[in-house]
């Protein structure tokens, strides 16, 4: 099988997974953990943010490929300033490529940046019709934007992504729909508090411990959200969270 060919099937799978999304129970926060880490290692992108507004139309970090781009992500919402917040309040694609044009964009938010060796930012909305809850963020390495196969395909991504979302809600009462995205975000606080824990416990980066979380929850075949919220409340004996795969 060649590496197009690998690609291709797998970006067919994640497709899929999505989709099923439609007619079964999911997790939110995994499911989007999924889409970002996918968009790093089967597009041209060095590392990929999701953000999503809560109830009020506030933009709330929900997925990030790595810590450190999770940080980046605060960093934007923090100061107001940057690709994803421009890109949920235009409804519009985000494409700033050029040092010089991210610098007068986005005073604060350029130099971080740099300090991180990215080049090229693009921010995909996560919209469909005249409704935007959210967006994808993604990074380039410096030396050029990403090919414009990968953005559409990244663009897909988030629309498949969007539907599921909304469809999601829709299939809820009534009561329930201005409560699935808190849902979702205590579900994310739960996950970053049990990834300090295991951080903490194992003496190791953040990225490793959510590995770690993840493998620990997938051996199982157990939610990853109900998994954290137990290591977070210490409800799970540490000394069984085995290396990550």
């Amino acid at each position: 099988m060649s590496i197009a060919e690998s690609r291709e099937v797998r970006l067919g799978r994640l497709f899929v997974r999505l989709a099923d999304t439609l007619v079964s129970g999911f997790d939110v926060v995994e499911l989007l953990d999924e889409l970002v880490a996918s968009c790093t290692t089967l597009l041209e992108a060095r590392a990929a943010g999701l953000m999503l507004a809560d109830p009020t139309g506030r933009l709330r970090v929900m997925a990030a490929s790595s810590e450190e781009t999770r940080l980046l992500e605060l960093f934007e919402l923090q100061n107001e300033q940057g690709p994803c917040p421009d890109c949920y309040r235009s409804g519009a694609p985000v494409n700033v490529v050029s040092v010089d044009d991210q610098v007068v964009r986005w005073p604060r938010f350029a130099p971080r940046l740099r300090a991180l060796g990215l080049g090229a930012v693009h921010a995909l909305p996560m919209r469909l019709r005249d409704q935007t809850i959210g967006a994808l963020n993604l990074f380039r390495l410096p030396g050029g934007e990403l090919p414009a196969d990968d953005l559409m395909i990244a663009q897909a991504l988030a629309d498949v992504a969007t539907i599921t979302l909304l469809q999601h809600r829709a299939t809820e009462a009534n009561e329930r729909l201005a409560t699935q995205l808190q849902t979702a975000l205590n579900s994310r606080i739960a996950i970053e508090q049990a990834k300090g824990v295991i951080a903490q416990h194992s003496g190791l980066d953040m990225d490793r411990a959510f590995q770690l979380l993840r493998t620990f929850a997938r051996d199982r075949q157990l939610p990853l959200t109900r998994i954290a919220s137990d290591v977070a409340a210490g409800r799970v004996d540490l000394t069984q969270v085995g290396p990550a795969r």
